[in-house]
C-alpha cells in the first residue's frame, strides 16, 4: 500500500531505489471519484516497473482544470483512497496544472498517461526521454470517467426527485378518512 509523501523525501527514496536498479513509474491525475477505469489504469501502469508514483492534482489545481464544482472528493481523501491500493507505492500532490516541474524533479524512468494524449502532449515526456526513459500510453476504457459518473448521478437524482414530487402530489390529492 502506498503513502502520501513530500516530493523532497520521495526524491531521496527514489534515488536510493534507482541505485538498486528499481524502475520508477510515474503517472498523474485528479483521481476524483475513484472508479474501475482508474483501478485498471493504475494496475497497467504498475506493470511497467517496480515502483509506482502517482502525482495527484491538489484541489486548487483540479478546480483550474475541471471547473469550480470539482473536485468532488477533497485531495487528502483522494490521497488516502489511492494509498489504500496495493499497486500504488507513493502519492505526491502538486499544485500546478501539469506535473512538469514534479517530473523534472523526480526524474522517473517511465512516464505513463492515457492514450487520449499524444506523446508530444504529455507533460514531462521531453524530460523523461532526455534522461533515457520511456513514455507509455494506456488505452482508456470508454464510459469509465468521473465526468460520466457525475452525469449519471445528476440524471438519476433528477429522476428520483421528479418521481418523489409526483408521488407526493398524488398523496396530497387523496382524501384521508
Amino acid at each position: 500500500m502506498g503513502r502520501l509523501i513530500s516530493k523532497i523525501f520521495l526524491k531521496k527514496i527514489l534515488d536510493k531505489e534507482k541505485k538498486n536498479n528499481k524502475i520508477v513509474v510515474f503517472t498523474n491525475g485528479c483521481f476524483d471519484i475513484l472508479h474501475r477505469g482508474h483501478i485498471r489504469y493504475l494496475r497497467k501502469a504498475k506493470k511497467f516497473g517496480d515502483i509506482l508514483v502517482v502525482g495527484l492534482n491538489n484541489d486548487s489545481s483540479v478546480r483550474t482544470i475541471k471547473g469550480s464544482n470539482r473536485p468532488i472528493i477533497p485531495e487528502i481523501e483522494r490521497a488516502e483512497i489511492l494509498a489504500s491500493l496495493n499497486m500504488v507505492d507513493y502519492i505526491v500532490t502538486f499544485s500546478e496544472n501539469t506535473p512538469y516541474d514534479l517530473i523534472k524533479f523526480l526524474k522517473p524512468d517511465i512516464l505513463v498517461k492515457g492514450a487520449d494524449y499524444q506523446v508530444s502532449e504529455i507533460a514531462g515526456s521531453d524530460i523523461v526521454k532526455k534522461n533515457g526513459g520511456k513514455v507509455k500510453r494506456i488505452k482508456l476504457e470508454k464510459g469509465l470517467g468521473t465526468s460520466e459518473i457525475i452525469e449519471i448521478i445528476i440524471k438519476r437524482y433528477k429522476k428520483m426527485k421528479t418521481r418523489s414530487f409526483n408521488n407526493n402530489k398524488r398523496a396530497l390529492g387523496k382524501k384521508i378518512v
